[in-house]
């Protein structure tokens, strides 16, 4: 890692973003990774989805190796200024709004009971229309 690393701004950073220039940001680091993506093991594409964006929670969700980790440092030509970097979205699902859980335990035993339920009935409908459908062949030879 460089004694004195640049500082960039997010908008600097975002602005390499294709196949022939690619950068991104991993825990504030910014790497020049362009020569890197054909060596990628999970291909180029999911790399060059990172670029535009603060790509640390997408590079520690796949769980990389501590080699993986130590050959970044080798791609490394700065610092991004963080306060550049655009507000975090949350992707979350809205909060219900509901507190009583007892209608929603209720409901999901019944929906429990009709998953169990359901295939037997169909199962049993099956084998009585096999049994009526061999009687009556029975009784018309």
């Amino acid at each position: 890692m460089a004694s004195n690393p640049k500082t960039l701004t997010f908008e600097e950073v975002a602005k390499h973003n294709n196949k022939k220039d690619c950068w991104i940001i991993i825990n504030g680091k910014v790497c020049d990774i362009t020569p890197f993506l054909d060596e990628h093991p999970g291909g180029d594409e999911v790399l060059l989805t990172s670029t535009g964006k603060d790509a640390t929670i997408d590079f520690e969700d796949v769980g990389h190796s501590d080699s993986a980790i130590e050959m970044m440092e080798k791609y490394f030509i700065g610092k991004v200024d963080t306060s550049t970097l655009p507000p975090k979205v949350s992707h979350s699902l809205p909060q219900p709004t509901q507190t009583h859980g007892a209608g929603n335990q209720s409901s999901g035993f019944v929906v429990k009971i009709l998953q169990f339920l359901l295939p037997l009935l169909i199962l049993g409908l099956a084998f009585a229309l096999q049994y009526y459908g061999q009687k009556k062949h029975a009784s018309t030879s």
